[in-house]
């Protein structure tokens, strides 16, 4: 492979992501450094000088505390020299607030989308949480793109699972997961989702005719947090007759207890993908994100 025209900058955080997807540019990886003063502040450094254009690689889960740090690291790398920088944000936060739910509310995906969009030429995540709008480029004040991680879920369920029926915990989840199925080649069905709190949800399956029980259902969702959505969503399909339910999710972002109350769910095997460091990652989306740096420049 030629060798990229940036050099990939990681924080120790997302070093794994930032050296897989050097691997597949053929960029050189360099660390970004951060120490912590007693007061809480960061200083963040690299690499200096450079002669390249950069792209910085970081997950943003626990947002409040890497956001900073990454606008930071933006500021240093122009300093040390390099003409464009862009950010790899694996997971980027904020993006389900998308409007006034209650007086007195924030927008935090325009107030992040304006943050990161004036420290970064480009921005490019996986499959960030849109609701109300198409493409991420709309709330960012420089091109953005979310890369669907859709064919990589896709190709490990080909691999894994090949005859599994394929289910979305709500509405929202049926274009997505219909474009997983369908380049599976298996069936998928979708629930209905009521919320009632941040970890109380009710959820139904539809019917499913033709389905012979036992049948391996995999629920597949884009971010696990409090794991409610996924075990009523395992529970529904284990009232249904599905004797066997797996999870895929590209976001581990597991609080506390999520994982037992999946479990008790009757759900045998999580899995996700590389996108957030946890122990269930097992699909692997750098290549995707490497593909998108090469070949796009717009949004998305």
């Amino acid at each position: 492979m030629p060798r990229a025209r940036f050099e990939v900058h990681a924080f120790d955080d997302t070093r794994r992501f930032g050296a897989a997807l050097a691997r597949a540019t053929g960029a050189p990886l360099r660390r970004v450094r951060v120490h912590r003063f007693p007061d809480g502040e960061s200083r963040v450094r690299v690499r200096a000088p450079l002669r390249a254009s950069a792209v910085l690689v970081r997950a943003l889960d626990v947002p409040d505390a890497k956001l900073v740090e990454t606008l930071l690291a933006a500021d240093a790398l122009r300093r040390a020299g390099a003409p464009r920088v862009a950010l790899v944000a694996p997971y980027l936060p904020y993006m389900r607030q998308d409007a006034v739910f209650e007086p007195g509310d924030a927008i935090s995906q325009r107030v992040v989308g304006d943050l990161l969009g004036r420290g970064f030429d480009r921005v490019v995540t996986v499959e960030a949480h849109l609701h109300r709008i198409r493409r991420l480029g709309e709330v960012f004040a420089c091109p953005a793109l979310s890369v669907p991680a859709a064919p990589a879920i896709a190709a490990w369920l080909r691999r894994t699972v090949p005859r599994a029926l394929v289910v979305g915990p709500d509405e929202e989840s049926a274009p997505w997961v219909r474009a997983i199925a369908r380049a599976a080649r298996v069936p998928w069905r979708v629930a209905a989702k009521r919320r009632l709190g941040d970890a109380r949800v009710q959820v139904e399956v539809p019917p499913l005719p033709g389905l012979r029980a036992p049948r391996h259902a995999v629920i597949v969702d884009d971010i696990a947090a409090s794991g409610a959505t996924i075990a009523a969503t395992a529970r529904a399909l284990r009232r249904a007759g599905v004797l066997r339910v797996s999870v895929v999710v590209v976001h581990a972002l597991f609080a506390r207890g999520a994982l037992a109350r999946i479990g008790r769910a009757g759900v045998t095997r999580v899995v996700s993908c590389d996108t957030v460091v946890h122990p269930s990652n097992a699909i692997r989306v750098a290549p995707l994100v490497a593909r998108a740096l090469a070949g796009s420049s717009g949004e998305g």
